[in-house]
């Protein structure tokens, strides 16, 4: 029985995932910056007192941030400077739960470390570059030169 699968195959169109581990990381660290700058913009608002709790401002901000932007391109704003998007198993781009899912996954990933581990170890070792909430959604994340 033949399988028609909407996602690029890693074998014979490897444009498509041609750096994408090194290029999630280069954009990892751009949204982690961005995310910083915008909470450290926000102390004055928290009388300053936001420096007792930055690292859960941080987590808010960073999970709003990464849900808006995700829903709104497919891609965070570091995703887009690296030219790389998320797509979901029928080749499409995340919509607001799919958004909501993977940064969800993505932050119980950050809580236990285990499973960030897991996910670097997949994202380096599988075909299509997937982490594991990639996995557990069927996710993938893709050169957007190539799905042009």
């Amino acid at each position: 029985m033949a399988h028609t699968d909407p996602l690029p195959d890693p074998h014979y169109q490897a444009e498509f995932y041609a750096s994408v581990p090194t290029k999630r990381l280069l954009a990892w660290i751009a949204d982690m910056i961005l995310i910083a700058i915008v909470c450290v913009l926000i102390l004055p608002f928290t009388a300053f007192t936001g420096i007792f709790f930055f690292p859960f401002l941080m987590l808010v901000v960073g999970f709003a941030y990464r849900v808006v932007t995700i829903a709104n391109g497919s891609a965070t704003w570091g995703m887009r400077l690296m030219s790389v998007e998320l797509r979901n198993r029928r080749g499409e781009r995340f919509d607001t739960s799919e958004a909501f899912l993977h940064t969800l996954g993505y932050t119980v990933s950050l809580a236990f470390p285990i499973l960030q581990v897991i996910s670097i170890v997949l994202m380096l070792t599988s075909a299509r570059g997937q982490g594991l909430t990639d996995y557990v959604m069927d996710t993938v994340a893709l050169n957007r030169r190539a799905v042009a």
